[in-house]
């Protein structure tokens, strides 16, 4: 995790804790496959806690609204990018 990511999770948090009524959700970015390291999640958990940023929901402790590593997602992502095209909208894939 690098300090630009510290940063934006931080302000996440505190506006969802200002709020009272949101939930702090951590979801794992690993849909580059080819940047993806795996040990670094438990580094990015440890930062998140060192730096007072806990979360309701995430990988290691689940909730309702899972997935949390994003390539779990793509099925989610495929259906509604079909239903756009079933529909006609216009789609840019960048592969």
């Amino acid at each position: 995790m690098h300090v630009g990511g510290l940063r934006t999770a931080r302000y996440a948090y505190l506006m969802t804790k200002k709020s009272k009524r949101g939930a702090f959700i951590l979801r794992i970015e690993d849909t580059d496959q080819e940047r993806f390291v795996e040990s670094v999640i438990e580094v990015i958990y440890q930062m998140l806690r060192e730096a007072g940023i806990l979360w309701d929901e995430g990988p290691d402790i689940g909730g309702p609204v899972g997935y949390y590593i994003q390539s779990e997602r793509m099925g989610i992502f495929k259906e509604y990018a079909l239903q756009l095209v079933e529909k006609g909208s216009r789609l840019f894939l960048f592969l």
